[in-house]
């Protein structure tokens, strides 16, 4: 099993060498429902900061993570803060049982075919993706080591502070 999530995650690394999405990009659609059944729609969301996090259960740094996440989900949600997180797992029940030991309040879909990730192509796992209240990837940050935390936060809260000028 082992072997097909590092295949899995191999897939994922070739087809990021075709076209990376990067800072001034448009987000793809995600366009799925989340674990309320909510569908997510990005277009709805502008105006907000929006952090997509592209997770899996086996990934030893998005374990590190999603603690963080949850703490800046927590400190930031009413500031305009909305995470995503897109789990790649084959299964629900991998996913599930990975957030029933690390539960968060934020966010989650099951990109269990891929559609969001291929969209996406996060180079690595975690891969997180902060979109600016004008709609536009503003910055990819690909894993998650020590040092990282603060790096995010620091662009989130800069993205907080600005305004959307579109309105």
């Amino acid at each position: 099993m082992k072997s097909l999530c590092f295949a899995l995650a191999a897939m994922l690394l070739m087809a990021a060498g075709a076209r990376a999405l990067t800072s001034g990009d448009s987000p793809p659609a995600i366009d799925m429902p989340d674990q309320t059944g909510a569908k997510v729609d990005l277009a709805a969301l502008k105006g907000e900061v929006v952090l997509v996090d592209f997770w899996a259960s086996w990934c030893g740094p998005c374990k590190k993570e999603m603690p963080f996440l949850e703490t800046l989900h927590d400190e930031y949600a009413a500031q305009g803060l909305v995470i995503v997180g897109v789990n790649i797992d084959s299964s629900a029940k991998k996913m599930n049982k990975f957030l029933k030991k690390m539960p968060v309040s934020f966010r989650i879909v099951h990109d269990r075919k891929l559609v969001v990730a291929n969209r996406y192509e996060p180079e690595t796992m975690p891969t997180s993706y902060l979109i600016g209240r004008d709609g536009t990837v503003r910055y990819v940050h690909a894993g998650f080591a020590k040092g990282d935390a603060t790096v995010l936060e620091e662009r989130v809260k800069a993205l907080l502070a600005e305004t959307d000028e579109t309105d």
